[in-house]
């Protein structure tokens, strides 16, 4: 990679990493250092194609879900049954739905969370969820609706109609 590759590789990774962390942050249901190791992966292997990418942004995320769906496959995850209490919310009520949705959120198995941010966090249509995930659409669909019934009862303190980052999820 000569300099002037290297210097626009950097300005890339100052310019997005805040972004991409939030994503990472949401696939890996809210482990910041999983999601710090998601991100870094991905952009290691970002830089080893970087004079190749086209579009960059659009590459490292699609390498993050890749690496992230890869990594669910290879490990089934254990759900405990209560997540620990003592999460002190700072007095404002967006606030405290942003721990009340985490919570709820990490307690979904990893596919249901990865269809829930891909759908309604990165706003992409069903079929390109399919894509990603390598399943049919009607298993997007079917896991979105499952998935959201499931936070209504992990979280009915969200109220009905609630809203799913930032969209109202039916």
């Amino acid at each position: 990679m000569d300099a002037a590759e290297e210097r626009r590789f950097r300005e890339f990774v100052s310019a997005r990493s805040p972004a991409l962390m939030r994503l990472a942050f949401l696939l890996t249901g809210g482990d910041q250092h999983a999601a710090e190791d998601l991100l870094q992966t991905a952009l290691a292997r970002t830089v080893a194609r970087w004079s190749r990418v086209e579009t960059p942004e659009a590459y490292v995320r699609q390498t993050m879900y890749r690496q992230q769906v890869s990594w669910w496959r290879r490990r089934r995850e254990t759900v405990v049954a209560e997540p620990p209490e003592g999460t002190v919310a700072d007095g404002t009520h967006g606030v405290d739905l942003r721990i009340v949705m985490r919570r709820a959120l990490s307690r979904l198995t990893p596919r249901q969370r990865a269809v829930l941010v891909l759908r309604y966090y990165e706003d992409l249509p069903e079929a390109e969820v399919a894509g990603i995930l390598g399943c049919s659409v009607g298993t997007v669909r079917s896991t979105a609706h499952r998935s959201l019934a499931r936070l209504r009862v992990l979280a009915p303190e969200l109220g009905e109609p609630y809203t799913i980052f930032g969209e109202v999820a039916t």
